[in-house]
């Protein structure tokens, strides 16, 4: 199937505003919190984010990243991205259960110069602190400050938000087409997003209205899933 260059996100970076809070809602408040440089109501200044895959970890990072005084950290990234720098006042620690043993002593050093300096950190993970497979220094160092799991959307919650995309691009999606491609695809919100990508491509490269039975014919198409 032929496929024109839309992606509902690519105009959409990660932003705080583009989140989908759900049961998020005291996270989603520190984090503003911390894009201002204000500590938290406790003067806390470090906090750990964990949950499931697709629960919005990285979203969150990656959106506080685009502050220049910001610097986003993957756990794979190199040794040097590890380094304190005087003009960073917040850093961004994503994937920690990834960090490898190697780096994970350049990483406990950083924490220590974040927390001297009296920065701000935001580390994400798979697991909580207390169960991370890393140096007992460094478990110990990320269960300092806040903990907060991050919980997965509910359908409604990912409908509004697929909804909410495809408005930003102007694009009506009609009732009963997405709680549809929820019960009969993928349920995470990458592969969800990438349909909803499709379908709209396939609606204007084609012409014709996005439809419960134009959905099932992409998903048949693009998946080879079943539309019954």
């Amino acid at each position: 199937m032929k496929q024109l260059l839309l992606d509902i996100d690519a105009e959409n970076p990660p932003s705080l505003d583009t989140f989908v809070v759900g049961q998020n809602a005291e996270v989603a408040h520190l984090l503003r919190s911390f894009s201002l440089r204000t500590p938290s109501t406790y003067g806390e200044r470090t906090v750990y984010l964990w949950g499931e895959a697709g629960a919005g970890k990285s979203h969150l990072l990656h959106a506080l990243a685009n502050d220049p005084a910001a610097r986003y950290i993957q756990a794979t990234a190199l040794l040097a991205d590890f380094d304190y720098s005087p003009e960073i006042s917040l850093y961004l620690l994503d994937d920690c259960q990834q960090i490898a043993a190697t780096k994970q002593i350049a990483a406990f050093n950083l924490f220590n110069q974040i927390k001297e300096n009296n920065a701000f950190l935001v580390a994400a993970g798979s697991l909580p602190p207390a169960i991370l497979g890393v140096r007992e220094d460094l478990r110990t160092r990320l269960g300092w400050g806040l903990i907060y799991q991050l919980h997965g959307l509910t359908d409604e919650d990912k409908i509004a938000a697929l909804e909410g995309a495809a408005l930003a691009r102007g694009i009506t999606i009609p009732a009963g087409v997405l709680p549809y491609l929820i019960t009969h695809y993928r349920r995470d919100m990458p592969s969800l997003t990438s349909m909803v990508d499709t379908l709209v491509n396939f609606s204007l490269e084609t012409k014709r209205p996005i439809t419960l039975p134009l959905l099932r014919e992409v998903m048949l198409q693009k998946n080879g899933y079943s539309t019954t």
